[in-house]
């Protein structure tokens, strides 16, 4: 099931909100270009620009956590030689 995901910008005393499903971020890109266009909404070119660095910034968030080596679970050896943490 795709996750609901949300971008959101406070210009003013007006808030643009853009919900979208992940994997459907071209799409969200495409609708701040249309607000952008739009010549009747506050919406500017400037807003589009920070939405969209931080649609980016998200997405490389996102990756990395994806990618990033998950760290081995600890164990201790049970070789009598070698010390283990719980010997006095």
């Amino acid at each position: 099931m795709p996750q609901m995901k949300e971008l959101s910008l406070v210009k003013g005393n007006e808030r643009f909100v853009f919900r979208y499903e992940s994997g459907r971020e071209e799409e969200v890109l495409d609708s701040f270009v249309v607000s952008a266009n739009n010549r009747a909404s506050s919406f500017d070119w400037f807003d589009a620009a920070v939405l969209s660095f931080q649609l980016s910034k998200h997405l490389v968030e996102e990756a990395d956590m994806l990618l990033a080596p998950k760290p081995l679970p600890r164990h201790y050896d049970s070789n009598p030689q070698t010390e283990s943490p719980w010997s006095g």
